[in-house]
């Protein structure tokens, strides 16, 4: 089992929306498909920053995942919308390795 991290910039001014967003529409959409997410977080001290976390079983199952969400046109369809919101250029993506003492382990 492993978690992605995912860092996000919000333009300026676009995090509320953005959060909204995913709340609303992407997470439940991906969720619909099978991803695990963990939890979502804003950072009052980032008025830009956007963080969530998945979760996978293996990697066999993160690529099966990945395919049923972003090879679809309601996926694609996303597109025009993320683009206002969110700065891709500056997304983070980390995979993570829970310790075995972890909670998440």
């Amino acid at each position: 089992m492993f978690f992605e991290l995912r860092q996000y910039r919000c333009k300026p001014g676009q995090r509320t929306r953005w959060a909204r967003f995913m709340d609303e529409v992407i997470i439940p959409m991906q969720v619909s498909r099978g991803m695990v997410v963990v939890g979502s977080f804003v950072a009052p001290q980032e008025d830009d920053l956007y963080v969530w976390i998945r979760r996978f079983e293996s990697e066999a199952e993160r690529e099966a995942l990945y395919k049923a969400v972003y090879d679809t046109n309601e996926w694609k369809a996303l597109g025009p919308q993320i683009d206002e919101m969110l700065d891709r250029s500056s997304i983070v993506v980390t995979r993570l390795e829970p310790t075995p003492k972890s909670v998440l382990h």
